[in-house]
């Protein structure tokens, strides 16, 4: 090490600052490592002035860490038998990366929330929010089996629209919608 780095040996803090420095690095690197996840609070608490009148809680994390990642959504829905997207604003509230959804797609129809919280570009993950016209709702995020465990998967706008018009009836089907 003397004749490599002789400026590092006879200066003790420089090479602690340039260890501390490195280990960083490291430790950012393998922060950002793994896909980020997504889940669901409904009912928002009406408590909360940050969440008062939400209808659901959109939560953003990368393994456990609440993270301030992008959130997007967009309702995709059958109103009397006609297909409707509805692109959903999110609002911030006071905790990192919990976000507030309001009811924006109104009260009529079978309606699916697709909910995606996005790491980087192709890494993702989404929440699946299926709303029945007699008040039933369920909550999944598709996930594929990998070694490390279950990672979330992308969501095709195929598979939103096929599970959208399963649920809405046959009805729909017949009219074509």
């Amino acid at each position: 090490m003397r004749k490599l780095y002789p400026s590092l040996v006879r200066r003790p803090a420089v090479a602690a600052a340039l260890a501390l420095s490195l280990a960083g690095l490291t430790a950012s690197a393998v922060a950002v490592a793994g896909p980020p996840w997504i889940s669901v609070e409904l009912p928002a608490n009406p408590f909360d002035r940050a969440s008062r009148g939400a209808f659901l809680l959109v939560h953003a994390f990368h393994h456990g860490t609440p993270v301030g990642f992008p959130v997007t959504g967009r309702a995709e829905g059958i109103v009397n038998g006609e297909r409707r997207t509805v692109p959903l604003r999110l609002t911030s509230t006071s905790r990192q990366g919990v976000y507030a959804v309001h009811n924006q797609w109104g009260a009529q129809g079978t309606w699916t929330l697709v909910l995606t919280v996005t790491q980087g570009p192709g890494d993702g993950a989404t929440a699946l929010v299926e709303l029945s016209p007699d008040g039933r709702v369920a909550v999944r995020v598709p996930t594929q089996r990998h070694r490390e465990g279950d990672f979330p998967r992308a969501v095709s706008d195929e598979e939103i629209v096929s599970a959208l018009r399963a649920r809405a009836g046959a009805v729909v089907g017949a009219r074509g919608g």
